[in-house]
């Protein structure tokens, strides 16, 4: 394996200190192992890749309790033509062949890749898109164009954010960091004030606010607390934090920022980190005497506290938080107003558990809740206001990968979202594409 790792490491090209590119390899590699350790051909058979796209199973129904899963304010997101738009997703058909791309889509849907891990995505901007692309958003620009930022998921230091700058025609005019020198930047989430917030998921990990525009450098924020952070997310109506922990028996957090100006844009330099404990359905927060987590993680410091297995992707909605526990396959469903919890999806019980592998999320603003898949069948699975589930779109062929980042344009007309490992399982190979179609009607 030594001798395949330096063979490799010479034949790539990135912008990389030789130590630091067979680090990356290195870290493919273990990845890699782990997966082929675990019985490549069973997974394959029993996940049915074998048999191509899975898109005309019928639509599970998640036993969710029909309340609109994302809110109940449908006609918030505006058309191209600035009139009112209503969701789409329920009225998709079953998944095509894979097209050239391997992405299986519903007919009158469109893929294209964006970018490449290792190569210039616009071949002049100088920026070699980043290997191991993960959590992602989007942010639109005052020219109606918008910018799309992309973690990456690496080891030691070579971590970071990338992005792709669009024109209003959806046309690729730039590329380049918006942080560098960081470890395994996994998940995260946009703020309302148009920062990305990128999170560390290693032991003494941090949460940086990067400018996704470039225009200045990224701040670290460790007043969100130390620990293995996975997605963050900012409650609109009192820019209250929401963070999840990926650890067997993480945390779930709350963050109250000291300040939060007239424009509801918070200072996330100091405040007070909570953790959360929950009994039934109600949910109460215990204060977290130390967020560095110097002599004790941050997990284990409020004594009754209530562990989650894996914590992921978490999205915001109409006053409701929304994330993801890999380690049992559930999706949670959090009102803040009530401060309870619901269960909105789990694999064990699900009728039709067609989604596995939860992970990274994204909401429409429209009543849907789409839901990535780290393995499973390497879809994104729409949970529909009437809790049915449906897949969206399936990347074939990628069966040592995950799908991560995807990521709305403003608009509602396209998708972006990565397979972070590409064909190959290993994460020089992420490959981040487009998707166009009729999202909404």
């Amino acid at each position: 394996m030594c001798n395949l790792i330096s063979v490799f490491c010479r034949k790539l090209s990135f912008n990389l200190p030789l130590a630091a590119r067979c680090r990356k390899i290195r870290y493919m590699e273990r990845r890699r192992f782990l997966y082929l350790a675990g019985g490549a051909t069973q997974y394959l058979l029993a996940t049915g890749w074998l048999a191509g796209c899975s898109g005309d199973e019928p639509a599970g129904k998640t036993g969710f309790d029909a309340r609109p899963v994302v809110g109940d304010t449908p006609e918030r997101v505006l058309s191209p033509n600035g009139s009112p738009s209503r969701s789409n997703l329920s009225n998709i058909g079953p998944l095509q062949a894979p097209d050239a791309n391997g992405i299986c889509l519903p007919v009158g849907f469109s893929a294209r890749v964006v970018a490449r891990s290792g190569e210039d995505p616009t071949g002049g901007s100088g920026y070699l898109w980043h290997w191991a692309p993960d959590g992602g958003a989007v942010f639109g620009a005052s020219d109606g164009g918008w910018v799309y930022v992309s973690n990456s998921e690496m080891d030691e230091g070579t971590g970071g954010v990338g992005a792709l700058r669009f024109d209003v025609d959806g046309n690729l005019l730039d590329a380049y960091a918006v942080l560098t020198g960081t470890t395994r930047n996994c998940a995260g989430g946009a703020t309302p004030w148009q920062t990305w917030l990128s999170c560390e998921e290693a032991d003494g990990g941090r949460v940086w606010e990067c400018d996704p525009f470039g225009r200045g450098p990224a701040v670290v924020r460790p007043a969100l607390g130390v620990f293995t952070h996975e997605a963050a997310v900012v409650d609109r109506e009192t820019g209250q934090l929401y963070l999840t922990e990926d650890q067997p028996d993480g945390g779930w957090y709350r963050f109250t920022p000291r300040r939060v100006d007239v424009n509801g844009r918070a200072d996330l330099s100091s405040g007070t980190l909570e953790v959360a404990r929950v009994e039934g359905a109600s949910v109460t927060w215990l204060k977290v005497p130390d967020p560095l987590g110097v002599a004790v993680p941050t997990r284990y410091q409020a004594r009754h506290s209530t562990p989650f297995n894996g914590g992921e992707g978490m999205t915001y909605a109409d006053g409701y938080i929304y994330f993801t526990t890999k380690g049992d396959d559930r999706v949670w469903g959090y009102h803040i107003e009530t401060a309870t919890l619901a269960e909105i999806y789990h694999a064990a019980t699900a009728a039709n558990p067609i989604l596995t592998g939860v992970d990274n999320l994204e909401t429409n603003g429209l009543g849907d809740l789409l839901v990535a898949e780290d393995g499973g069948d390497m879809e994104i699975v729409v949970i529909t206001p009437d809790g049915s589930l449906r897949p969206l779109l399936q990347v074939t062929g990628h069966y040592a990968s995950e799908i991560t980042g995807p990521a709305f344009t403003p608009d509602q007309t396209r998708l972006y979202f990565s397979s972070q490992r590409g064909p190959s399982g290993w994460s020089a190979d992420g490959i981040t594409y487009e998707v166009s179609g009729p999202f909404v009607i």
